[in-house]
């Protein structure tokens, strides 16, 4: 269930809604984001107005639908919008909006609200796929990005309207558009335009082709960290074990089985990361040999020996590949003496910072929504954060590598 949380707490942002099929998910997209702690605004054009009405956004929001630009609010309205607005979403962006945006048109509400606004404006694009690929769309949209500083979020690619097969102008999922919103509100100075990996989720060690020696990690924490980091304007890049969380939006995601491929894909990748934070729950053993064929019980044996032998330490044998001056973060998950343990990682692991979370308590720790952590920072300082979601944990934690990145 969605709650208010940064950084769409206490923001303003304008809905705007024009003519496609796409528009239903539009609604989706205002509760959401009021859901969220905004205060939104949703701007109809008249031909949005065709596939849903006002009184769905009012009831999601809180806020009557807006129509008219010559309003009883008077001739200003559009001022007052682009001028309170921390952010502007326009969701579906039709081909017709395009290239009205992209001429500077002034002839409804929606674009005189677009003309009059300094804050970020991100265009959703929604069409069919034909319409799409068209040269002149992708001239409009190329100069809504490059020369107007709009944000293009989408679109997708799958199901288009009915009897139009697939195709690429989909428009985006609410709660992907959602977190695009929340990049354009939560950018910082440290953050953005930094490299950014994570590794998250288990790992998985083949005892044979059907069975594995794993952990209960389920990537969540890991995979909030990705998007927290993706909101705050980092390119971000994720080497994620087997995990059933949805891929985090805006990273790249490289999908591993293995510590090895884990330590692999990260070597490969660290030597370009401003920030590395070590989130997943790498398995310390495996099989010596995994087994091709299937491991039977035959004759009623009672027990199965296997001969396990160390995975390699991902921070600590891609630690002379790190990027000079990169800031890394490491987990611990501890079953006792949480925050000595951490200290001890922190130093021989050469990281910045220190996560620790203490095992087999209720609400922390592997598959659960929330998590308790405590902070050890390089001069062995520790901060206790109470219970919180595990994306709430994510934007503290990524604060106090905000502030030691800010004071460097």
């Amino acid at each position: 269930m969605l709650s208010p949380r940064r950084p769409w707490e206490g923001r303003r942002v304008v809905l705007g809604v024009t003519g496609g099929i796409a528009a239903y998910k539009s609604v989706q997209v205002a509760r959401d984001l009021a859901l969220l702690g905004a205060q939104v605004d949703v701007i109809l054009t008249s031909a949005a107005e065709r596939f849903v009405g006002g009184p769905s956004f009012e009831g999601v929001t809180g806020r009557p639908a807006l129509t008219q630009l010559f309003s009883v609010e008077g001739a200003a309205l559009h001022l007052r919008l682009g001028r309170e607005a921390d952010a502007i979403v326009v969701a579906p962006a039709t081909a017709d909006l395009l290239a009205r945006a992209a001429q500077g048109r002034a002839d409804d509400l929606l674009t005189t609200t677009l003309l009059a606004t300094k804050g970020p404006v991100i265009l959703c694009p929604a069409m069919n796929d034909r319409m799409f690929a068209h040269s002149q769309v992708q001239r409009n949209l190329t100069h809504c990005r490059d020369v107007l500083g709009y944000r293009i979020a989408g679109p997708s690619t799958g199901a288009l309207a009915a009897g139009e097969g697939e195709g690429t102008g989909r428009m985006l999922e609410p709660d992907t558009i959602v977190q695009h919103v929340g990049r354009a509100l939560g950018e910082s100075t440290a953050f953005r335009g930094r490299c950014v990996l994570i590794t998250s989720g288990p790992t998985r060690e083949a005892v044979d082709p059907v069975r594995f020696v794993g952990n209960r990690s389920s990537g969540r924490m890991g995979h909030a960290l990705a998007e927290a980091a993706w909101r705050r304007g980092a390119e971000v890049t994720v080497v994620s074990g087997p995990v059933s969380v949805d891929p985090p939006v805006g990273a790249e995601v490289v999908r591993i089985d293995t510590a090895v491929e884990m330590r692999d894909a990260v070597a490969g990748r660290i030597g370009s990361a401003d920030v590395v934070l070590f989130a997943a729950a790498v398995a310390d053993f495996r099989p010596e040999e995994a087994q091709l064929s299937k491991v039977k019980r035959s004759g009623g044996e009672s027990s199965l020996d296997l001969h396990m032998v160390a995975n390699p330490d991902v921070a600590v044998e891609t630690r002379s590949a790190r990027k000079t001056g990169a800031f890394v973060v490491g987990f611990a998950l501890e079953t006792e003496d949480l925050v000595e343990n951490a200290r001890l990682k922190l130093e021989s692991k050469g990281f910045d910072l220190v996560v620790a979370n203490p095992a087999g308590v209720v609400g922390a720790g592997f598959e659960s929504d929330t998590n308790q952590v405590t902070m050890v920072g390089p001069d062995g300082a520790t901060e206790v954060l109470a219970s919180m979601d595990k994306d709430a944990v994510a934007d503290a934690v990524l604060d106090r590598v905000d502030a030691l990145l800010s004071a460097r």
